[in-house]
């Protein structure tokens, strides 16, 4: 196989190199474009102006003084713009180089010409090197060039304006230069400054366009593994509650069965000694029935696996050890308020186990959705009915996108943290299991809290 058929088939093999490529041809072609329309532009005004001079005379100023097309005048600034282009060809590969070259060119023409208007068309050509070379090298690396290219055209600038006016003519060097300096001046600031200041405003722009459109993709990567390990962590813990009901279910049952064995042999006994006993003891069966019933409905739609559970099912008490180790990520705060009873009591197995879970799932919501915020878990335990769980995040620490940009990480819904995910419908799903009330919104000072509610299975304890 021939070297370039070789060559060929390896780009063909691997599409990175084939893109690049393809990408350098395309730039070759854009500085070639480039090259072609400024001399195109720069030959088209000098044939052009002479016309519209004449068509249209300047009344106000001195008229149009240019050479006749075909003279060695106009023939030197014609092949002057060509070079100009021709080396604008290079400008990628060496930008610093191809703005001095350009800028150095009207030099040499008014060297060899008697100077004119239509001098002032080689500044075009100097205009199109700087973007080109600010657009591509850091000001801190280019303003040697800049400053060669200003000094270069402020002296051809000068060297027309002196041959053009006859400045020379009876007066000394240092007088004429006197005279010619502030147009070479201005031509600079025009040719050089001005397109200095354009393309450094240009390529800050595309500069800041970039590192937002990172900073987007790095935010898109981000959130894409949180939502993996989020739900990855969501299916673990599903598997573990479900083993964690099921022995709750167990338990629950075998308690309730138990006591209603017992008692149903004790009224077989009392049916003949002690019937109001009896029915005393039948109302009891009927009570412990209806509880095991309703725990039954409460579990039947979650339950599917009947796998035993590995571990101890978590409490209310648990909560607190929940807090110490997610203190390890953020910033988390607990106040117990507390009765004169114990904590939790009168609260059910289950209604604990939710409690834990929705504490559990909140701390984990704050820390993904609000990295950096204080949270705030409050544990109020006095009211002689129920037991309020709640768990209050600031605002997020980290800035929020743009308004146009999609909401982000630290960004709640207006449905808060884990809508349309698992989080939050886990959490109902819990509370619903166990009777209890959820609420969830945003706060005042932009933050997310999270109430669950949960109502105590014999309140007269507590009294």
């Amino acid at each position: 196989m021939a070297p370039a058929e070789a060559s060929a088939a390896r780009v063909a093999a691997d599409p990175r190199t084939a893109r690049e490529v393809d990408g350098g041809r395309r730039l070759r072609r854009a500085d070639v474009l480039v090259a072609v329309a400024t001399a195109v532009v720069s030959l088209a005004l000098l044939l052009g102006l002479p016309y519209l001079d004449a068509v249209d005379p300047d009344t106000i100023g001195h008229p149009l003084s240019a050479p006749e097309v075909g003279s060695a005048d106009w023939t030197a600034v014609a092949l002057g713009l060509l070079v100009q282009s021709a080396v604008l060809l290079a400008a990628r590969r060496l930008p610093r180089a191809v703005l001095l070259a350009v800028a150095a060119v009207p030099v040499l023409v008014v060297a060899v010409t008697s100077g004119g208007d239509l001098f002032g068309l080689t500044a075009l050509p100097v205009v199109v090197a700087v973007v080109l070379a600010a657009l591509r090298v850091p000001l801190t690396r280019l303003w040697p060039s800049v400053v060669g290219a200003a000094a270069l055209v402020s002296a051809g600038t000068a060297g027309n304006w002196i041959e053009l006016n006859g400045a020379l003519s009876g007066r000394s060097l240092a007088d004429a230069l006197g005279d010619a300096l502030p147009q070479g001046v201005t031509q600079a600031i025009g040719a050089v400054g001005l397109p200095v200041v354009v393309a450094l405003v240009v390529r800050s722009r595309r500069e800041v366009r970039a590192a937002r459109d990172a900073e987007v993709a790095a935010r898109t990567a981000e959130a894409s593994a949180a939502v993996r390990e989020q739900d990855a962590r969501v299916d673990a813990a599903v598997s573990r509650e479900r083993a964690a009901m099921a022995r709750e279910l167990h338990d629950i049952a075998a308690h309730h069965l138990s006591g209603i064995a017992l008692m149903s042999a004790v009224i077989d006994r009392q049916i003949d000694t002690d019937p109001t006993a009896a029915h005393e003891g039948v109302r009891q069966v009927r009570e412990q029935s209806t509880a095991v019933l309703e725990d039954l409905r409460r579990l039947v739609g979650l339950l599917r696996d009947d796998a035993p559970a590995e571990r101890a099912v978590e409490t209310v008490a648990g909560i607190v050890d929940l807090v110490e180790r997610a203190r390890y990520r953020s910033d988390v705060r607990l106040e117990v308020l507390r009765g004169a009873h114990e904590v939790a009591e009168g609260v059910g197995p289950l209604a604990q186990l939710a409690a834990y879970r929705t504490a559990q799932e909140a701390l984990a919501n704050a820390a993904l959705h609000a990295p950096g915020a204080v949270v705030t878990v409050t544990l109020d335990d006095r009211a002689v009915d129920h037991l309020e769980l709640t768990v209050e995040n600031a605002a997020p620490a980290v800035s929020a996108p743009s308004a146009d940009a999609p909401a982000g990480p630290g960004e709640p819904t207006p449905e808060g943290p884990g809508a349309g995910g698992n989080g939050l419908r886990g959490m109902r799903e819990r509370a619903d299991l166990v009777g209890a009330r959820l609420q969830t919104g945003t706060t005042p000072d932009g933050g997310w809290v999270v109430t669950l509610r949960l109502g105590r299975e014999t309140p007269e304890v507590t009294r």
